[in-house]
């Protein structure tokens, strides 16, 4: 076995006490990128609780989803209800707002910009109202946002017989669910493709007037 020196001995407990002072290094966390920093920021409202909703703006919103469902039932088209044009007129300007503002992405888009640009904008208005965790905007603009699926579904039952009055009084050239069935080869599929947009937008209504009375009764309950 060999033998240490004393002056060995002396030396290495010198390192071991120097090693003892030196400093440790600590690593720093990198701080996360953008797109997780925005991801973060997106899904941060889902932690929150939503605002209750007391009894009497459940009952008003009630009777005017209900009185709004009967007259989309009996006069979709708004030929006898001052409500339903103006309804109809307020997704017609965002329908003819989407045409130009998806023109940039080419003529598939630029035409079913149209129907884009009245479905995105009940979305965005909806996200807004999630954010701020507001139970009845959130509910009503869903409800918007279905709703214009039955206006989406009358426009692509129209695409083989033309009856609507277009824009402008432009003719068969100009009716975007036309111009896209011919371009996707479906023409020949336009009652079923309308009948189903159709039904998912009465599914959709009715499902967030279900989902404004459970909020009701959650808030209701705690």
């Amino acid at each position: 076995m060999p033998l240490i020196s004393k002056k060995d001995n002396n030396k290495s407990s010198r390192d071991f006490r120097k090693f003892e002072r030196s400093p440790v290094l600590q690593v720093e966390e990198s701080e996360p990128g953008l797109m997780a920093q925005l991801w973060t920021r997106a899904v941060e409202p889902a932690s929150y609780p939503w605002k209750p909703v007391p009894f009497w703006a459940l009952a008003v919103t009630s009777v005017c989803f209900a009185v709004l469902m009967y007259l989309l039932k009996t006069d979709l088209l708004g030929h006898h209800s001052f409500w339903m044009r103006g309804l109809h007129r307020v997704n017609l300007v965002f329908h003819e707002f989407g045409h130009p503002a998806f023109s940039f992405f080419g003529q598939t888009l630029s035409i079913l910009g149209g129907t884009l640009g009245q479905l995105l904008i009940p979305l965005v208005v909806m996200a807004a109202f999630w954010r701020q965790r507001d139970t009845l905007g959130c509910a009503v603009s869903g409800f918007w946002f279905f709703e214009n699926f039955l206006d989406v579904a009358v426009y692509m039952a129209d695409a083989q017989v033309l009856l609507l009055p277009l824009i402008g009084g432009l003719g068969s050239e100009a009716h975007d669910w036309r111009n896209l069935f011919t371009m996707w080869g479906v023409l020949g599929k336009t009652s079923m493709i309308a009948g189903t947009t159709q039904t998912l937008g009465w599914l959709g209504m009715f499902a967030a007037w279900v989902w404004l009375s459970w909020r009701w009764l959650c808030s209701k309950n705690t």
